[in-house]
């Protein structure tokens, strides 16, 4: 095994750390030992130690465990990123290290290509490529030719996740692999349940891999879900409430800028003088992303509205709150933009706004199916985390350091529309829809005004209430006598 002291000490002198975890141990070790030795088939899966797939949680430091090996190997180290953003990112951090490092990406003249391999030649010791500029057959050849000693892929699960749908190069990484003549390869990921597991290993590793586990449960993050019908104002109500830097995660783009707007308004008023707010998606030019990157990074107060494009390049560290307007729709989606909280290790909150309709179209997911753990994390009565865990087949017992269930404070139904419901029910067949919408917003921006000191409601969200309640027929709109008022069922109760 590699001596504790020769890793220790190239971590400290070019990452600035005092310690390795144990798994990063781990880790370094079985790529050097692979490295030195013919057969690595210590354990008892009797899989080469050359070849991991390694779970670690966002945060925790995979970046060293193939940093650090590529500083004791004799050939460089190819890192195969899903996105430039990260690819750019992991350049600035080699800088700041001293690292000499090049990156293959697209749209490179023939000059750059000649002027990276020439770097390759004289000594950098890292490789940064996509999967799509390794379909290059020219580029693959002259890398063959540089003997590189370890491929590292990060962010494994996209494999995956990507691979069988948008991105497809991503199923060939097997057979650059296979050309590169390269023994040493780790796939690093946050996030795989048992399935992405598989399919990671069968392309892979053609079945067969090592799988080293970390810690997956990031103690920090306290996981809540809020049910609601009008999710536009309970989003605002939450940022308003929450710690901030901020990020809310929104399925779409559409949905994206609306939600930031809202947001923007709110701010605009409370605090015209402040630049608190900005959306970020994949339908933006370059310019304006590299903008907002420049915005969110360093702003203590900044709340940010975004697809999932911009979840994996983050390395904000001090994050303390991620909203998601809507639950991604597998469990290991949810883990990655979830954990992109609390990266510096202090308190981080992670809320998942839950409707009836986000019920409705989950419920009917088979059970044990990845699309079926977002469900059962929100409408389980049972520890969230311990959800979480068992679908990454975490093997560590957890003790659960903060979720709603556990600490008594979910509510198990929709605030916003219990009130509108108990309003109706003690005002029965007195006003009809538009009259009750009225009332209602009055009411509930009295209170918003003594609470936050300014209106939150809509007419919109009493709207967005009433359509749920009345499709789910909790309420009904009467005939004569009492034509177009509403009532409730008598049959059904709200809570």
């Amino acid at each position: 095994m590699i001596e504790k002291d020769i890793v220790l000490e190239k971590a400290k002198t070019n990452f600035n750390i005092d310690y390795l975890y144990p798994w990063q141990r781990l880790v370094i070790a079985n790529i050097l030992d692979a490295d030195k030795y013919e057969k690595t088939e210590f354990d008892e899966d009797g899989a080469d130690r050359g070849k991991q797939i390694v779970l670690l949680p966002t945060g925790a430091g995979k970046s060293l465990c193939f940093l650090i090996p590529a500083l004791l190997l004799s050939g460089p180290t190819l890192i195969i990123y899903p996105l430039l953003a990260l690819m750019t990112d992991q350049e600035r951090r080699m800088q700041e290290a001293g690292i000499n490092s090049v990156t293959f990406r697209g749209g490179q003249s023939s000059q750059e290509r000649i002027d990276n391999l020439s770097k390759i030649h004289t000594g950098a010791k890292v490789i940064l490529a996509n999967p799509e500029v390794l379909q290059n057959e020219e580029l693959i050849n002259q890398l063959k030719q540089i003997k590189i000693s370890h491929i590292a892929i990060d962010e494994a699960h996209c494999v995956s996740e990507w691979g069988d749908s948008f991105r497809p190069f991503y199923l060939t990484l097997g057979n650059i692999i296979e050309k590169l003549n390269v023994k040493l390869i780790t796939a690093f990921t946050a996030t795989a349940s048992q399935t992405v597991l598989n399919r990671i290993s069968e392309i892979l590793f053609k079945g067969k891999s090592h799988i080293v586990q970390g810690d997956t449960d990031r103690e920090n993050i306290k996981y809540s879900v809020i049910r609601s019908e009008a999710k536009n104002n309970c989003v605002l109500t939450q940022v308003i409430k929450a710690q901030k830097p901020l990020i809310v995660f929104c399925p779409t783009r559409k949905i994206t800028e609306e939600v930031s707007i809202i947001l923007k308004e709110h701010y605009k008023m409370v605090e015209p003088k402040k630049d608190l707010v900005r959306f970020y998606h994949a339908g933006m030019e370059k310019k304006e992303k590299d903008i907002v990157e420049k915005w969110f990074y360093p702003h203590d107060e900044g709340i940010l509205v975004a697809t999932c494009a911009f979840g994996m390049g983050v390395d904000k560290k001090n994050i303390r709150s991620v909203i998601h307007y809507t639950a991604p729709m597998t469990v290991e989606s949810f883990v990655q933009e979830a954990g992109r909280a609390g990266r510096d290790g202090k308190e981080s909150f992670s809320i998942v706004i839950w409707s009836q309709e986000d019920s409705q179209k989950r419920k009917n997911f088979l059970k044990g199916s990845r699309e079926n753990v977002m469900y059962e994390f929100a409408e389980s009565k049972k520890c969230r985390r311990e959800i979480l865990l068992e679908a990454l087949g975490a093997k560590e017992e957890s003790i659960c350091s903060g979720c709603d269930i556990c600490n008594n404070s979910a509510k198990h139904y929709a605030e916003d529309a219990n009130m509108v419901f108990k309003f109706i029910k003690w005002n029965r067949r007195m006003y009809k829809s538009d009259e009750t919408i009225q009332i209602l917003h009055q009411k509930a921006n009295k209170k918003t005004i003594e609470q936050f000191g300014a209106k939150l409601w809509t007419h919109g969200d009493f709207q967005e209430i009433i359509t749920v309640l009345l499709k789910t027929k909790k309420l009904k709109v009467c005939k004569f006598p009492w034509k177009d008022t509403l009532s409730i069922n008598y049959s059904t109760k709200y809570t």
